[in-house]
């Protein structure tokens, strides 16, 4: 008994159970596929020293366990090549990636207040370094306001501050309201400035 119970003691200890959990990026890489098709997170791929900035460059890569995939001839493979252009993934196109947002930064402010952000590049775009990474963005957030109504409300009811009031400028609306639009003299110039987009909305954000 004493025998028995130190064997199982032994595997137990030099034999753990195998884990069968999948690893998370199973599900973003279709079976049976192109290799050279895969996402990125499916695949690791070695560092083309020689490869110029902007040009084309080949670089040799394996796909991640349990991962499945085919070369042109149909053949499962582990090891291909893909090609794709020498940049680093902070250096792409903005439309190749996408990024937070905010909104606690002022929009019409001068200079044009900048935030900072954390920008992901999309899954079929190839590309070095890390995918996710910092980026100083301009404020570019929207609260709804349109700038062909407050215009609208500037040339016909300006008189009575509706064109602030529909800003969420109160404090001018109600100056406006009381002096008959500063007797025709502010009415004349908030419409000179909505109409060039100097006078926006009070929260900071943009016309749309």
């Amino acid at each position: 008994i004493v025998g028995d119970a130190e064997a199982l003691i032994f595997n137990i200890s030099f034999h753990p159970s195998e884990t069968t959990e999948i690893p998370s990026y199973v599900s973003k890489c279709p079976s049976n596929g192109l290799c050279s098709k895969l996402p990125p997170d499916c695949m690791t791929c070695k560092t083309n020293f020689s490869c110029v900035y902007g040009k084309p460059a080949t670089f040799d890569c394996k796909i991640k366990p349990q991962i499945h995939c085919v070369d042109q001839r149909n053949n499962e493979v582990e090891n291909f090549t893909i090609n794709m252009t020498c940049q680093f993934c902070w250096q792409l196109e903005p439309t190749d990636y996408v990024c937070t947002s905010s909104t606690s930064c002022m929009t019409v402010s001068c200079p044009r207040q900048r935030y900072n952000a954390n920008c992901t590049v999309h899954d079929h775009i190839h590309c070095l370094g890390n995918r996710v990474f910092p980026k100083m963005l301009y404020c570019n957030w929207t609260g709804g306001y349109k700038w062909s109504t407050a215009l609208a409300l500037s040339i016909t009811l300006g008189g009575f501050g509706a064109d602030r009031f529909y800003l969420g400028q109160w404090r001018e609306g109600l100056g406006k309201l009381f002096s008959f639009g500063g007797l025709g003299i502010w009415t004349l110039i908030d419409v000179l400035l909505i109409g060039v987009g100097y006078v926006g909305p009070a929260d900071g954000s943009l016309y749309i």
